[in-house]
C-alpha cells in the first residue's frame, strides 16, 4: 500500500494541474479565434438561429387553434421584439401575457 501522504499530495497536485489547465485553455484559445471570420459570422447569425430552433421546439406540439394563449403570447412576443428590439423585454412580456391568459382562460373551466 502506498504512503497515504504521498498519494494524497500526488492526487492534489494532479487535480490542481488539471483545474489550472482547464481554466487557462479558454484564454489560450481566445486569441486565435478573435481574428476568425467564421466566428465573427456565427456571432452575427447564431442568436437568430438559436431563437428559431427554440421557438420551433417549444411550439412543435402546440395547436395554436386549440391553445389560444400560446398563439396570442407568441404574437405579443413578436410584436414586442419588433417594436423595442429587446430580447429580455420580449421574453418577459410574452411570458407574462401567456401566464395571464392561461390563468384567466383556464381558471373558469
Amino acid at each position: 500500500m502506498p504512503d497515504n501522504t504521498a498519494y494524497v499530495a500526488a492526487a492534489v497536485a494532479i487535480s490542481a494541474a488539471v483545474t489550472w489547465a482547464l481554466r487557462c485553455l479558454p484564454f489560450a484559445a481566445l486569441a486565435p479565434l478573435r481574428a476568425s471570420e467564421t466566428l465573427r459570422y456565427l456571432s452575427v447569425c447564431m442568436p437568430a438561429g438559436v431563437m428559431v430552433i427554440l421557438t420551433v421546439y417549444t411550439l412543435r406540439d402546440v395547436s395554436l387553434e386549440s391553445a389560444p394563449p400560446a398563439g396570442l403570447a407568441l404574437a405579443a412576443t413578436l410584436c414586442l421584439h419588433l417594436w423595442r428590439r429587446n430580447a429580455v423585454l420580449s421574453v418577459l412580456g410574452g411570458t407574462a401575457i401567456h401566464v395571464a391568459l392561461a390563468s384567466t382562460l383556464f381558471s373558469h373551466s
